[in-house]
């Protein structure tokens, strides 16, 4: 069981209804609810394969793909996966575990990991994670993730790792940080200090430029 359902009431299943619902009133509110999408279309060209790691209600996928992306979406909550089905078949919708993320045959230019998706990972399950989403990495692609640093920007009432111990997974299955912000609006990193960061990580040998991405 993971950090996320490990959260959530055993109940009827509605909390996937209450997720989209609450960025359907941010949205109307008129505030900006694509961030995670236009960061990683800075970063990779349209047509470029993107993978949604933990993907909720598919709200980034979704977005993505209206912008020209070829996208698959996966998750382990089918009350979530269900909403993004009912949305668009754009991200396919796996339902899948990321600890199982082998099964998924496929190659990706980008994977993007948003909602804070690698505090919610099983407790000591990270490093596996990572180096399986490396593996599906294409060359020149990118591991994108952003994530709470303290308990005000984590849905969970403890900060399960810190930023160095991220770093440090990524190093061990042959990444690096290529760039770091404070937001997903990309504002500069100065320090932990801010509570949220957004890391971008690529294959430690290969310094092609990321919009050189292919299909």
């Amino acid at each position: 069981m993971n950090r996320w359902t490990a959260g959530q009431p055993t109940s009827d299943g509605s909390h996937g209804e209450r997720y989209a619902a609450r960025f359907a009133d941010l949205a109307a509110s008129g505030q900006d609810v694509h961030g995670e999408a236009a960061l990683c279309a800075s970063l990779v060209p349209p047509g470029a394969r993107v993978l949604d790691a933990g993907c909720g209600t598919g709200r980034v996928a979704i977005r993505l793909a209206e912008l020209g992306y070829d996208c698959v979406g996966i998750d382990s909550d089918d009350a979530m996966l269900a909403v993004a089905r009912r949305t668009s078949t754009a991200g396919g919708w796996p339902l899948l575990d990321l600890v199982d993320f082998a099964r998924l045959d496929a190659t990706f230019d980008l994977i993007v990991a948003a909602g804070n998706v690698m505090p919610l990972l099983a407790e000591g399950t990270e490093p596996a994670v990572i180096a399986g989403l490396t593996d599906r990495l294409r060359p020149a692609g990118l591991l994108v993730a952003g994530f709470g640093l303290d308990t005000s920007h984590l849905p969970i009432d403890e900060v399960p790792f810190s930023l160095p111990d991220y770093d440090g997974w990524c190093a061990d299955a042959g990444l690096v940080l290529r760039e770091r912000f404070a937001t997903w609006s990309a504002e500069p990193f100065v320090d932990s200090s801010g509570g949220y960061a957004v890391s971008i990580h690529g294959r430690a040998e290969d310094g092609a430029d990321p919009g050189d991405a292919s299909d």
